[in-house]
C-alpha cells in the first residue's frame, strides 16, 4: 500500500520554525501573524531542538509584569533597560518530540496520546524538520465516510496489495469498523489483510473473519 498511510500524507510541510537566537518579541509576532499555538526551534542544519509555544511566552510575561512593584520609577526605567534578552534557547521547552516520514498515522495517534501532546514535529532520514502533524490533522483522517473506507479497503487491501478475487471476500464498515469475510486461497494473506486493513484510514476497528484454503506460513 501507499504513503496516505504515513504522517506525510495529513502533516503541514515546511513548517514555520525559528533559530536558537530568536527574540521573544518576533516569536510572539509570527505565533499571533500565522495563528499558530507554537513554533519548533532548529539548529544551522535545520534539526528541531526544541519548540516555543504561547504557554512559554505567557509564562516571561506574567513573571515581568510581577518584579518591581512598588518600587520608584526610575528605578522600573532601570530595570527596563537591563532587562535580559529572552532567546528562543532561553524559552523552548526540550526534548521536542519528533516522528519520522514513514511513521503511520496509527503510531502518531498513540505518541500523540501517550505524552498527552498536541503535535509531533516530523523529520527525514537526516533529522531535519519536515513539517508538523497536530491532533487535529489526526482527526479529520477519522471524519471518512464508511463508504470511502470500504472502497479503500477493497481497492487497495484486496486489489492492489493481495490481488483477491472479488468473489472471495466481502466487506463491510459500521461506524469505522470493518468487517470482512470470506475465504482466500493463502494464510498469509489473510494475515496481510490483518495487518493492512487498520493502517487503512478511518478504520477505528477491524473484525477479521476471513479464512484461507491453504497454509502456507508453515512451509
Amino acid at each position: 500500500m501507499e504513503p496516505p498511510l504515513t504522517v506525510t500524507a495529513v502533516m503541514t510541510s515546511n513548517p514555520f520554525a525559528v533559530a536558537p537566537d530568536t527574540e521573544f518579541k518576533d516569536i510572539a509576532v509570527l505565533l499571533a501573524r500565522e495563528r499558530i499555538s507554537a513554533v519548533p526551534v532548529v539548529d544551522g542544519h535545520g534539526r528541531p531542538v526544541g519548540v516555543v509555544s504561547e504557554a512559554d511566552l505567557l509564562n516571561v510575561q506574567h513573571a515581568g509584569d510581577g518584579v518591581g512593584r512598588g518600587l520608584p520609577l526610575h528605578w522600573h526605567k532601570q530595570r527596563q533597560s537591563h532587562r535580559p534578552r529572552h532567546l528562543a534557547r532561553d524559552l523552548m521547552t526540550t526534548p521536542v518530540r519528533t516522528v519520522g516520514t514513514g511513521t503511520s498515522l496509527a503510531e502518531a495517534a498513540r505518541e500523540l496520546a501517550a505524552h498527552q501532546l498536541r503535535r509531533l514535529f516530523v523529520v527525514d532520514g537526516g533529522g531535519k524538520l519536515v513539517g508538523v502533524v497536530a491532533r487535529r490533522d489526526l482527526l479529520d483522517v477519522y471524519f471518512r465516510s464508511d463508504r470511502d473506507v470500504q472502497r479503500d479497503v477493497e481497492a487497495e487491501v484486496f486489489g492492489r496489495v493481495l490481488h483477491a478475487e472479488p468473489a472471495s471476500f466481502s466487506v463491510t464498515v459500521d461506524h469505522g469498523v470493518v468487517t470482512v469475510l470470506g475465504r482466500l486461497e493463502r494464510r498469509s494473506a489473510v494475515s496481510s489483510a490483518g495487518r493492512l486493513i487498520p493502517l487503512v484510514p478511518g478504520v477505528i476497528g477491524l473484525c477479521n473473519r476471513l479464512d484461507y484454503v491453504w497454509d502456507d506460513e508453515r512451509l
